[in-house]
């Protein structure tokens, strides 16, 4: 039985827009050293800068008219094998090309469907230069306004389940796949599970492995023994020993105690904001945020519908399921693609990557964790390339070139 897709509108009730300034006007403020600068997180004079901004100045529903005119929004019921119905938000915009590619974009934290935003109408685009997408943006289960699991073990098989079963629903029986963070986690396994059959190709701009062992890749393993690192892999391998030693430690906590963090998380919108906004700035290149758009942003998991600590559980189920998961190889015989930014998160040299038919790669000299946001003309671009004429994806949904 085929669910109905039900129009969506981003509606925050006025009680909790009332309630949020209540909280900003009794925010206590922690101490900080003196010239703590970004050594210790997030400068106190920033967090006051937001916090009165939120309190003040910045305009939620100007914002929320705004998301709802630029993102055509819809919600579903899918049905989740162990977990029974959950009602999934959604971004669905299809492109005029009748024969555009469908896309799953999957987005991961502190991300949500906002990370579709810049991108959408560049893939939309018709033109006989390049090819269009039919694009599909899922809203993850407890992230966002889609309806979060109410039961223990909902991990990655999950999330993949429902992006399939999703893009079934909505008609597009072919399909291929991009995402970053837990997007890569979710389409690795789609690629996986549903390759070929249904999931035709996919695309990151996060790809993981590990340094190669004699045991496991032993070819890889003496080609790694006699080959010197460039300035670009010292480079990417000094931000992955960054990342860590001094940037990791969120992932500790939510891969162990979410629940304990989640409190703190649900109750203070300056919580939140910090806890946040410090990777926004971390984890991209040197990228202007302005402060508006990151209110935005960080309101998205405030007036979200399961609650911010919703979002934080899915780094404790994939732990618990697979302690490995991004260093795990999953058989897939789909085409793979790779766009490399030099201030992602976890940089690897490319002979330690071990992704199975991988036949379209991409180097751009800026950029970091959230492409799509960050770089989204350079992220269209190498998307166009991969499946576009000439390209080696191209074609690989039958009777979709992307093309008029």
């Amino acid at each position: 039985m085929v669910s109905t897709e039900n129009p969506f509108k981003i509606n925050v009730p006025d009680e909790k827009l009332e309630l949020l300034k209540k909280k900003l006007e009794l925010t206590t403020f922690s101490d900080e050293l003196e010239g703590a600068g970004r050594e210790y997180g997030v400068p106190l004079t920033d967090i006051r800068r937001l916090t009165a901004r939120w309190r003040d100045g910045y305009e939620w529903r100007k914002h929320e008219a705004l998301l709802n005119a630029e993102l055509p929004q819809f919600t579903r019921d899918i049905e989740v094998d162990g977990f029974g119905t959950l009602n999934v938000h959604y971004v669905h915009k299809k492109s005029e090309v009748v024969d555009a590619i469908p896309l799953l974009f999957v987005h991961g934290w502190p991300g949500s469907f906002i990370e579709v935003r810049r991108i959408l109408p560049l893939l939309t685009e018709a033109s006989s230069d390049y090819p269009s997408f039919h694009v599909v943006a899922l809203g993850l289960p407890g992230f966002g306004f889609s309806e979060a699991p109410t039961k223990k073990g909902f991990e990655i098989r999950q999330f993949s389940e429902l992006g399939n079963k999703l893009m079934l629903s909505l008609g597009y029986n072919e399909y291929v796949t991009q995402g970053g963070d837990w997007g890569y986690a979710i389409t690795k396994f789609m690629a996986a599970n549903y390759g070929q059959k249904h999931s035709k190709a996919w695309h990151t701009n996060f790809p993981l492995g590990g340094a190669p062992t004699l045991k496991d890749r032993p070819l890889a393993y003496l080609i790694n023994l006699v080959s010197k690192l460039t300035p670009e892999e010292k480079a990417g391998l000094e931000r992955t020993a960054w990342f860590f030693g001094l940037g990791h430690g969120y992932s500790a906590e939510q891969s162990t105690q979410p629940q304990t963090l989640g409190y703190a998380l649900t109750d203070s919108p300056v919580g939140l904001l910090a806890w946040i906004y410090e990777k926004l700035v971390n984890w991209t290149d040197n990228y202007s945020w302005d402060d508006d758009e990151v209110l935005t942003w960080i309101s998205i998991y405030w007036f979200s519908r399961a609650g911010p600590a919703a979002s934080l559980r899915i780094y404790f189920e994939a732990n618990k399921a697979n302690p490995n998961l991004f260093r795990l190889s999953l058989p897939s015989k789909i085409p793979a693609g790779h766009s490399y930014f030099p201030k992602e998160l976890i940089k690897l040299p490319k002979r330690w990557l071990n992704t199975p038919n991988l036949v379209f790669e991409s180097d751009h000299d800026s950029g970091g964790h959230f492409a799509a946001h960050e770089k989204p003309g350079e992220l269209v671009g190498d998307l166009r390339k991969m499946f576009g004429k000439g390209g080696p994806a191209f074609g690989v949904v039958s009777g979709k070139t992307g093309y008029t």
